[in-house]
């Protein structure tokens, strides 16, 4: 039996990737974005005609998550049976520079999103975290079951909140809901504000590339295919309570309520100079590195630890960065006809 799937920011670079997937497995998708231009809409628009140039059942509505009465309408003329919700306001280092963004998208929205679950007979809904809830977290490699107390962005703040939120909803009305911790996300289609790009930009033009805190950082890069994978796992098994749930020692990662947190990541921590050198080798050029200091809302080195994951959906992303780049590289050039 076919399933409705409501995805949201399905012009961005993971619900675009996750979008088509489903369309291929022959699931019957609804892509609501708000098309804004945080970044080019032009690259989202290119996605949006990549996932209409499949078969399949598809409909997309360009509609902001704070858009109360009319997202509740489309809950209520569409009627999914899943939600996987990707919008959000991203991006560290702009959540310093426009709080207000973050408050209305990852807030507001999100609340938008969990009342119309509530009153939709939503089956489970799916939902994007990040890596950053871990903050000032030094501990290595990041396991769900660590307190994430100490953001250090608003980003941060607000998927932390969400999680909060969908804990509460699964809690007081049974909703199923999963909620997943991404681990810095690259590959063809990426976002134009991240590092891939910005860098295969950069060295192709022959103009220096930002290296911050010297270099010294630390990514758990995850490539686009592993990630969606892991979210399609993920809706075919929704939340269930813990059994084992101890009250007098609570486990963050699970709860008496339907409600789960994942992270999604290679468990493979690069240094960015490395990634750099392998970004090199994939274009065929050398880089001219700019060294800057830490910047404000940034971390040193994220890793995460899967393995719940794995027990959960019997998965666990594994793309090395080698093969990922190469990918990436190959695409970037395509897409710029560089």
């Amino acid at each position: 039996m076919t399933r409705t799937i409501l995805v949201t920011g399905a012009a961005g670079f993971i619900g675009a990737a996750l979008s088509q997937r489903l369309l291929q497995r022959g699931d019957r998708v609804v892509g609501l974005d708000n098309l804004n231009s945080y970044y080019d809409p032009a690259l989202k628009q290119a996605r949006l005609a990549e996932i209409e140039s499949l078969d399949g059942s598809w409909r997309f509505e360009r509609m902001a998550l704070e858009e109360g009465d009319a997202l509740s309408r489309l809950f209520s003329d569409e009627r999914p049976d899943v939600v996987v919700n990707l919008a959000a306001q991203a991006g560290v280092r702009y959540s310093l520079e426009n709080p207000a963004a973050y408050i209305q998208s990852n807030l507001v929205g999100f609340g938008h999103i969990l009342e119309g679950c509530r009153h939709h007979g939503v089956g489970h809904l799916v939902y994007a975290s990040s890596s950053s809830v871990y903050g000032g977290n030094r501990n290595l490699p990041f396991h769900e079951r660590q307190p994430v107390n100490h953001p250090v962005s608003l980003y941060a703040a607000s998927k932390k909140a969400n999680e909060l939120m969908a804990h509460t909803y699964s809690h007081l009305y049974g909703l199923r809901a999963t909620g997943l911790r991404f681990f810095t996300v690259y590959g063809p289609w990426g976002r134009p504000d991240m590092a891939p790009m910005l860098f295969a930009r950069a060295i192709l033009a022959g103009e220096p590339i930002k290296v911050f805190n010297h270099g010294k950082m630390q990514r758990d890069f995850t490539y686009i295919d592993d990630i969606v994978e892991g979210v399609l796992r993920c809706c075919d098994k929704p939340a269930t309570v813990n059994p084992d749930f101890d009250p007098l020692h609570p486990d963050p990662a699970t709860a008496a309520a339907p409600h789960r947190v994942f992270n999604i990541g290679n468990s493979q921590p690069t240094e960015l100079l490395r990634f750099i050198e392998v970004m090199e080798e994939a274009l065929g050029r050398t880089a001219i590195k700019d060294f800057q200091p830490m910047q404000p809302g940034d971390v040193v080195a994220t890793a995460a630890d899967t393995e719940a994951l794995e027990a959960w959906v019997g998965f666990r992303p594994a793309t090395p960065i080698e093969r990922g780049l190469a990918r990436f590289a190959a695409w970037y050039r395509r897409y710029n006809a560089v």
